[in-house]
């Protein structure tokens, strides 16, 4: 895989794309001040779906979580980037990787790893039934 390094070390992919910018706010987190870990599983679906979408050119449904990690927390104000790649295409379906990284707004460039999953999405047809992805 290969990287860009931060300041302290921690490596961004430069072998994914990064789908998704975003900026939790005080609504989005616990009692404790850590962003509530739904609400990083709703981001990552969204950033997940972005590289599927160019493939299904139509309707798709998120059909599995086959794996998710949260490996640090994340708190209010921090800026995370989603990193996204295709590691897998079916004929109905396709399974990307996202790991998210998080950097402090007042020490930006340096980041650390929070989350990482996999999912699957299927491209769907108007009754919701799964359908062939167009060839590309």
């Amino acid at each position: 895989m290969s990287t860009n390094s931060s300041p302290l070390g921690i490596q961004l992919p430069t072998d994914q794309e990064l789908v998704l910018k975003v900026i939790p706010m005080p609504a989005d987190c616990n009692a404790n001040g850590d962003i509530f870990g739904g609400w990083v599983m709703a981001q990552v679906d969204l950033a997940g779906s972005v590289i599927p979408a160019r493939y299904t050119q139509g309707r798709m449904a998120t059909v599995a979580v086959n794996e998710f990690v949260f490996k640090q927390p994340v708190r209010v104000g921090d800026i995370l980037s989603f990193f996204s790649k295709v590691s897998r295409i079916g004929r109905t379906s396709i399974t990307v990787t996202v790991e998210v990284y998080a950097e402090h707004v007042r020490t930006q460039r340096q980041y650390i790893k929070v989350t990482e999953a996999t999912l699957t999405y299927v491209a769907i047809d108007e009754a919701g039934q799964p359908r062939e992805i167009p060839k590309q």
